[in-house]
């Protein structure tokens, strides 16, 4: 009986290689965070995941959150957090405690990891050469007695105003992972903590990205029999955020990806980031594994 193992990883070897040439020196962002950032091993598998990319001519750049760590430091420090509307509102103290998790002790364990695989990993906030200022984030909510219009004022969390890649094409230039964390400082010379998501557009946006990625805790946007949606355009997407099929949280996260693609972004992927080795499947394979956006 003739051994045939080896044709099988030859096999995935040789389908995955039109989608490595694809990819070769184009620029793909990865949101980082959530449950899979929870899991020692996930957290492992996805740091091998950077580091096969960058040995196979991708350049990743990976922007990470941490709000459950956050959440978790301040009750240890009995720093206690006023929540509005369902958003944390981030005082001058909070944004200390954000800033020392974000840019501290996360990062640094993502580059860590990443190193650990056999990459090489620097760690950066959006206060490194000037990368990305800030401006207070302003939300208008309505007040469900009287219908009045109000600005949410959420004190030090803020949205990108402008990003400059200079800084990241340098480092990805020296063949360097860039693990960026959302804090970044404003014209008031003050420090704002920055949603992820919306962090990882402009990020995305700045740098032409071929892909940006959104780890999440579900398998893509779907549809209204609960199957997944491979492809969207932004005109679909917007009818089915329109018709209730797109719903919840999902909202927020698929206007975030229209707002990358308008930025420039040329696709955005929302996939399952607690199923391992989910970025190389969304890039290497035909199939991929979550719901890609495209203009």
């Amino acid at each position: 009986m003739t051994d045939t193992a080896p044709i099988n990883p030859a096999k995935v070897i040789s389908t995955a290689l039109p989608h490595m040439l694809r990819y070769d020196d184009q620029v793909v962002v990865v949101k980082y965070g959530g449950h899979a950032m929870g899991d020692p091993a996930l957290g492992n598998a996805f740091a091998r995941d950077i580091t096969l990319l960058r040995l196979a001519g991708v350049l990743p750049v990976v922007v990470h959150g941490g709000g459950p760590q956050i959440g978790s430091m301040l009750d240890r420090l009995g720093i206690k957090s006023e929540f509005k509307n369902g958003l944390r509102v981030t005082d001058k103290a909070t944004v200390e405690i954000v800033e020392m998790v974000l840019a501290g002790s996360i990062n640094k364990e993502i580059v860590h990891l990443i190193n650990a695989e056999g990459g090489k990993a620097v760690g950066l906030c959006g206060k490194d050469g000037n990368m990305v200022t800030a401006e207070k984030l302003q939300r208008r909510v309505r007040d469900p007695n009287s219908a009045i219009e109000q600005v949410l004022d959420l004190g030090f969390v803020g949205e990108p105003a402008s990003v400059n890649p200079t800084v990241l094409r340098l480092v990805m230039k020296e063949e360097l992972i860039p693990v960026v964390a959302p804090v970044a400082p404003g014209a008031d010379g003050e420090t704002y903590n920055i949603n992820a998501d919306t962090f990882a557009g402009a990020i995305a946006g700045a740098l032409d990205a071929k892909r940006l990625l959104f780890l999440t805790d579900v398998p893509g946007v779907l549809d209204a029999n609960g199957k997944l949606i491979k492809e969207l355009t932004v005109s679909q997407a917007r009818a089915l955020i329109e018709d209730g099929t797109i719903s919840g949280g999902m909202i927020p996260k698929v206007e975030t990806c229209i707002e990358a693609l308008e930025r420039g972004v040329e696709g955005v992927v929302i996939l399952n980031g607690k199923v391992p080795h989910a970025v190389l499947l969304e890039l290497f394979t035909d199939q991929g594994a979550g719901t890609l956006l495209r203009p």
